[in-house]
């Protein structure tokens, strides 16, 4: 589980010799409900991808795993591997997907790209500010592709909302606010006792840099690790980098100078420990952007259609009008609050069309470009996330310095962009600036 200390030299950012069949050979990292019915399904696809290793801490998901892929590529059959360091030691794989619960993404990514592969991480590629910075500066020292899983940039609606913001029709913005209300008391989790992990579970493995706890169902089953802060944070680690991205990208959002963020857990009862109410506010130098999350109360604020499931949404107001949006709508109000037919106004489409989102990830591995959805492309995005759980867990408004990447005058804090994992695991420590 250590990670190396002496950090090996960037290897070259040209793909490895290829495959007698010019299939990008690729491995999955946990194989859960994500990796196994998204993207393990969704990868087996490709005609041009070999799934050839797949990884999981239970015995159990590496069989099915292989099963799985016997049926859908038996030219091809992939190697199970239940310690990740293992299966980046296979030679012939181009690229890594990690579906882990986020407190592995940042060891198990930098571990990749120090292996020489590229790497798509599920969101939210980190926990921490320091995590962030050394992925994305991982991606450029070791010359590697990466890539988010933020599945919805790749959409033609978000595409248009970033060509409307960056049009102008709405005057200059002033303040952007992201909303994520459900009423979802932890999906039924209750208060389930802790127990003797099952036999073929490497229970300790799967914390690994997290704290110590015994093993709990409610924590290991499938997705419900969303709602222990240990592995997630909060709802904003979660969902965050599906909504958040909007703004930040049709804004063209840097780091924010400061950030305040405030929670608690008011209306719903069971073992989790994320909050289920939060309101965060982050300051930019022309503009205020929030985040406001209920779990309790699924109220919609009049974007969209009222109805059951999650209700998201993202609200630019500008000095001209107001542009409401969330993953299939966008809809723009002038002044007087009357819905304006956006097809009768003047919008160029300047944002490029996405081919798909894992298909951008695939060609950008054989092209060697940079994927919208990169480390470094996400890292302003997920410092201002990752800030505001800092933010959160001191209780205090945070100034943020991103060109020193410290919190000015406060050495707690700083200190706390920064985890502090269980036993010997340790943050990479990459020197130099971004490029």
């Amino acid at each position: 589980m250590a990670l190396t200390q002496n950090t090996p030299s960037p290897p070259s950012r040209s793909r490895k010799t290829p495959s007698p069949d010019d299939k990008i050979r690729i491995g999955i990292i946990g194989l859960a409900g994500r990796g196994f019915d998204y993207h393990l399904k969704t990868f087996s696809e490709f005609p041009d991808v070999a799934i050839t290793a797949v990884c999981d801490v239970r015995g159990e998901f590496v069989e099915r795993a292989i099963g799985e892929l016997a049926k859908s590529n038996p030219d091809h059959p992939a190697k199970g591997y239940k310690d990740y360091e293992k299966l980046l030691e296979q030679k012939d794989l181009d690229a890594v997907i990690i579906a882990t619960p986020p407190h592995w993404h940042a060891l198990m990514a930098t571990a990749a790209m120090e292996a020489g592969k590229d790497v798509l991480c599920e969101k939210p590629m980190s926990r921490f500010p320091m995590e962030a910075l050394m992925m994305a500066k991982g991606a450029v020292r070791f010359k590697r592709v990466t890539q988010v899983g933020t599945q919805v940039h790749a959409t033609e609606n978000y595409r248009r909302v970033v060509d409307v913001v960056k049009s102008g029709v709405l005057g200059k913005v002033t303040a952007i606010r992201n909303f994520c209300t459900m009423n979802d008391d932890s999906e039924g989790l209750g208060s389930p006792e802790s127990t003797e992990p099952p036999a073929d579970l490497d229970w300790n493995q799967w914390l690994g840099p997290a704290p110590q706890v015994p093993y709990n169902e409610g924590r290991f089953r499938d997705g419900m690790h969303r709602y222990f802060k240990d592995y997630v944070d909060s709802w904003l680690h979660e969902l965050g980098p599906h909504i958040v991205d909007l703004p930040v990208w049709a804004a063209g959002l840097g780091q924010p100078l400061s950030v305040t963020a405030t929670a608690g857990r008011y209306g719903t009862e069971s073992i989790a420990d994320v909050p289920d109410t939060m309101d965060v506010i982050w300051e930019y130098p022309d503009l205020l952007m929030t985040w406001t999350m209920c779990q309790a109360n699924r109220f919609h604020f009049g974007v969209g259609k009222a109805g059951g499931g999650r209700r998201i949404g993202v609200i630019f107001q500008g000095t001209k009008g107001t542009l409401v949006a969330n993953y299939s709508l966008c809809e723009f109000y002038d002044n007087d609050n009357k819905l304006v037919d956006l097809s009768k106004l003047d919008i160029p489409e300047v944002t490029p069309k996405s081919p798909g989102h894992e298909r951008e990830f695939l060609d950008c591995i054989r092209s060697r470009k940079e994927p919208s959805c990169s480390f470094v492309n996400h890292l302003p995005l997920h410092v201002a996330l990752n800030l505001a759980h800092v933010s959160l867990k001191l209780g205090r408004k945070l100034q943020w310095d991103s060109e020193k990447f410290v919190i000015p005058k406060d050495k707690e804090a700083t200190e706390a962009l920064t985890p502090k994992y269980r036993g010997k695991l340790k943050l990479p420590s990459y020197k130099g600036k971004l490029s």
